[in-house]
């Protein structure tokens, strides 16, 4: 039997990566449902080459375009958050490769989990912001959630087989970005076209900027603690320019494994896809002559106070991943439409941290209100 997979985020980076993966193993993958929020041309043209039962684009308004181009394709289109929602319960998806950017993966991901639907999680915004909720569900429902970034990837790889023996620390690795190495006077005058020059990695607009400022890393440090079941304490964060050890396992003995590769991410998509196998690809090989030398350096949190920030977070616990998650995806945008400068990122996010109510137990509509406080008052803040 095929995989019938769903992939919410077909017309991003990790989708499209996605679908790469499954027509290469055509004979292991189908699509089932493909969903996109503005892309529609690309998401017609998706919805023509692979034939999937459902279509959902997000946005209501572009619905009637999306319908009348597929309207001979026989193919089911759907609109709207809660179209999007839904089809992830359909019975006739097997895996929900969850690929949407930012808070707006949280709602589909919380419903796929509830109906019983294996996670392919390229979404850590999903447990930046309900960590709990979401892990405490999957334990009920027996569902796993199979990370997808290449760290969190390599962490779930050095640990199978290994589930029995206790963790000492975890090493997240972290390219620094294009702005590793600068100092706080010339971030002074970076520009969006700077801090969109990632040096390794070919990803959207938002995440690129996320990690030119390390709030990419602080997120899966709070991502890592929920799929791991770890303290702040046992996971760190180590430079490492080059991205080809994607991250590292300590054990209690002192030994320590590591998963390698050049930077693809269409690697760990495929692992997650088919887990527990692992499929044969064509995807180029890591050649040592290439890479006589890899380095390592500790990250500087005073320049790249993002990364603080996360750990703050998550040590307070709460609702306060969610303040800081909504504080960012406002201000990165800001920054991208050239409203604020780069440095005043971290500064606009920590006054929202302050500010915003803190709840120590939230449910599931306290973060949705969380969400909904945090960007008007940050919204307030890149304006001033």
């Amino acid at each position: 039997m095929k995989k019938r997979i769903a992939i919410l985020g077909s017309t991003g980076s990790i989708g499209t990566q996605a679908l790469e993966v499954i027509e290469q193993n055509p004979d292991v993958f189908e699509v089932e449902v493909l969903t996109a929020n503005n892309n529609v041309d690309l998401l017609i043209r998706q919805a023509v080459r692979y034939r999937p039962n459902v279509v959902v684009i997000a946005n209501i308004e572009k619905y009637a375009y999306v319908a009348g181009a597929l309207h001979d394709e026989d193919i089911k289109v759907y609109a709207g958050a809660e179209a999007l929602s839904q089809v992830v319960e359909m019975d006739t998806v097997d895996l929900v490769l969850t690929a949407m950017v930012g808070y707006s993966g949280l709602i589909p991901t919380y419903n796929a989990v509830k109906a019983g639907k294996q996670i392919a999680l390229a979404n850590k915004e999903t447990l930046v912001v309900a960590g709990e909720i979401i892990t405490k569900m999957a334990r009920e429902k027996q569902v796993d959630l199979l990370p997808v970034d290449s760290e969190h990837s390599a962490i779930f790889q050095c640990l199978v087989g290994e589930y029995m023996n206790p963790i000492e620390k975890i090493y997240l690795t972290c390219s620094g970005g294009p702005f590793r190495k600068k100092t706080l006077e010339e971030l002074k005058h970076v520009t969006v076209n700077d801090a969109l020059a990632h040096p390794n990695w070919d990803m959207g607009a938002k995440i690129t900027i996320d990690s030119a400022t390390l709030m990419n890393k602080g997120f899966e440090v709070i991502e890592a603690r929920w799929l791991f079941g770890l303290p702040t304490s046992k996971i760190d964060v180590i430079v490492h320019p080059q991205s080809i050890i994607h991250s590292i396992v300590q054990f209690e003995d002192g030994s320590m494994k590591a998963q390698m590769g050049l930077p693809d991410m269409k690697l760990p998509i495929q692992y997650a896809m088919g887990f527990p196998k692992r499929l044969a690809s064509k995807f180029t090989r890591f050649n040592f002559p290439d890479y006589p030398t890899l380095e390592f350096e500790p990250p500087d949190t005073k320049i790249f106070r993002n990364l603080a920030l996360a750990y703050e977070a998550l040590d307070q616990g709460g609702n306060m991943p969610c303040i800081l998650n909504a504080a960012n995806e406002v201000v990165v945008e800001a920054f991208l439409k050239g409203k604020i400068r780069f440095l005043q990122i971290p500064d606009i996010i920590e006054e929202a941290m302050q500010k915003v109510a803190f709840i120590k137990n939230p449910g599931l509509n306290d973060l949705v209100e969380t969400n909904s406080e945090t960007r008007t008052l940050t919204e307030l803040l890149t304006e001033n």
